[in-house]
């Protein structure tokens, strides 16, 4: 079997870019944005998966099955995510139950 020779500067430049990513997501951390700071971190944790994924764990070199199998991954990743979203928008449709109240019995003359 046949590996590939990845050069050297491919490495640097992706490690590199980690450092820029993590950068960004500290200075992310910093900024309010509201509710997108966690859609930014996801965003940019994303961007940095797929980095080390396709890079380190050479699926860029990889056939086939490999492929499959993260794609798989993702789209496992992808269900799970929304369920659990869906869980957690749908928890307060159902009312709070009150308590009983106790009312005296009505009196006929």
């Amino acid at each position: 079997m046949a590996h590939h020779v990845v050069p050297q500067k491919t490495y640097v430049m992706v490690f590199l870019s980690l450092l820029v990513l993590t950068a960004l997501t500290t200075g992310v951390a910093f900024i309010d944005l509201g509710p997108f700071n966690t859609v930014a971190a996801l965003a940019i944790a994303f961007c940095k998966m797929s980095l080390v994924v396709y890079f380190f764990m050479h699926l860029r070199q990889s056939k086939g099955l490999v492929r499959i199998v993260a794609l798989a991954g993702f789209f496992w990743f992808a269900l799970l995510m929304g369920l659990t979203l869906n869980d957690y928008h749908t928890r307060n449709w159902t009312p709070t139950p009150q308590p009983w109240s106790v009312t005296a019995p009505p009196t006929h003359p």
